[in-house]
């Protein structure tokens, strides 16, 4: 039965490598169940409802993801998305409300969403998506592989304290004399070390055994096995959808399509160059299906009670430990459904440690880090990182906006969509001066002049 589903054989693909890959999809991830609700209880909504509907949206989501298209390609509510939920959107909202209405700003919110999600999903079944990941030049698809490594490993270092924010510079090195920082070191020699043995789920066994090391160290906490799950009533069907038609919010029903679009196609993309699945034309088969599973996965998030759900570049973690079929997903979705009973367990290896670094100018940073995830991002990062030589350097008019592509994910606020329309624009831009706009594809063009648009009204 599985093979029928999963089809084991064709991806030279095993079980128990899918098991490990998904379990370690999960451990990468799994961060996103306590961000999540300390985020958007931020603008009033529940915290416990939001902990449960991250979990029932992101095995959702994953399993559509693992059954329709049969990749390896996790979902859950994004990084980033999340923010502007709740410290853009929301303000804006609340200032266009007029008192005694009786709807909570954050209701509107998840009713733009679930508009954003119903045009994506629209979108996945006409031939429009699939034509457009065919348009993308191959230096571009290799560069948002890159972009994304890189993005995923400044967010490790960062995670991990290793370098930290600074006033008056981008950023700094952190204490490596610290206790989460060495824990943070530890994780990612340990996890090294595995890989250059060729140990099978060496990314997982480490984040295992840095959360353990933890324990004594002071940075992880055991906090029990058990508990039951909290209620989902106060978000479940709370989404307002007729208030979000408001003239007033299109920008914000648009601002949430672009972002789960382009985060989408950029990571299956990344995601999906990495691990192979993209034939020699270009193509990636199934794509459609893919997106499907994303929007779906968005709609359904905003029903329950969360911000956008979208494809997640952690994957890459499980696809580095030779995930290679929706079954690892199933594993994934599977553990996410576990969680709600098992939040203690997840909560050791997810939890935040805070501490307060002081920089030499006397000043003090106060900082959230996840030691025992962090290890896990860096080393993914480096593994995107070989699309690199996949570029050709040779030609400027291919190499600058790759280049631009790669650097301005991790520079410009850990944004995959901004490093796209970057690439875009200067790509159309330089084939234009160059007298070779004809090799451009037409949708590339189209949504450069979006980008500049988009810059040039907001």
């Amino acid at each position: 039965m599985f093979e029928k589903i999963f089809h084991f054989r064709e991806r030279n693909a095993r079980m128990k490598t899918e098991i490990i890959a998904g379990a370690t999809t999960f451990m990468t991830m799994a961060y996103i169940i306590f961000v999540q609700p300390a985020v958007l209880s931020a603008c009033g909504m529940d915290r416990g409802a939001v902990f449960v509907a991250t979990c029932l949206s992101s095995a959702i989501g994953t399993i559509l993801m693992g059954l329709l298209a049969n990749y390896p390609i996790a979902q859950a509510p994004a990084m980033g998305h999340n923010f502007y939920f709740a410290f853009a959107a929301i303000p804006i909202i609340t200032l266009s409300l007029k008192e005694g209405t009786g709807t909570e700003p954050w209701q509107i919110a998840l009713g733009a969403i679930f508009i954003s999600g119903s045009l994506f999903l629209i979108l996945s079944f006409t031939p429009f998506i699939h034509q457009l990941i065919m348009a993308i030049p191959e230096s571009l698809k290799n560069a948002i592989a890159v972009g994304i490594g890189l993005l995923i490993a400044l967010v490790g270092f960062q995670w991990g304290g290793i370098v930290v924010d600074s006033p008056g510079s981008l950023l700094t090195l952190g204490n490596i004399k610290s206790t989460p920082v060495l824990l943070t070191l530890f994780g990612t020699l340990l996890m090294a070390i595995l890989l250059v043995l060729r140990v099978k789920g060496a990314i997982l066994w480490s984040i295992l055994a840095t959360a353990l090391v933890g324990i004594p160290a002071g940075v992880t906490k055991y906090q029990g096995i058990l508990s039951a799950p909290p209620t989902i009533a106060p978000t479940f069907f709370k989404l307002n959808i007729s208030g979000a038609f408001n003239v007033g919010f299109i920008t914000i029903i648009f601002t949430f399509f672009i972002l789960d679009f382009f985060d989408t196609i950029g990571t299956l993309i990344g995601v999906s160059e990495k691990a192979g699945f993209i034939k020699k034309d270009g193509s990636l088969p199934r794509s459609k299906q893919a997106l499907q599973a994303d929007a779906l996965a968005t709609i359904s998030g905003a029903i329950l009670g969360t911000s956008t759900v979208t494809s997640y570049v952690e994957s890459a973690a499980g696809i580095s430990e030779g995930g290679r079929t929706g079954f690892a997903n199933i594993v994934t979705g599977l553990l996410f459904i576990v969680a709600l009973f098992f939040a203690p367990v997840v909560s050791m290896i997810g939890s935040t440690y805070f501490y307060q670094m002081t920089l030499p100018d006397g000043s003090v940073l106060d900082l959230q880090l996840y030691p025992v995830i962090a290890p896990a991002l860096i080393i993914v990062g480096f593994l995107m990182m070989s699309s690199v030589t996949r570029i050709d350097w040779n030609d400027l008019t291919e190499a600058i906006p790759a280049f631009l592509t790669i650097v301005m994910m991790p520079f410009s606020g850990f944004s995959i969509t901004e490093g796209i329309a970057f690439g875009f624009i200067s790509y159309t831009l330089l084939k234009l001066f160059t007298g070779k706009l004809k090799q451009v594809h037409w949708l590339i063009v189209l949504f450069a002049a979006l980008f500049i648009i988009r810059y040039i009204v907001t």
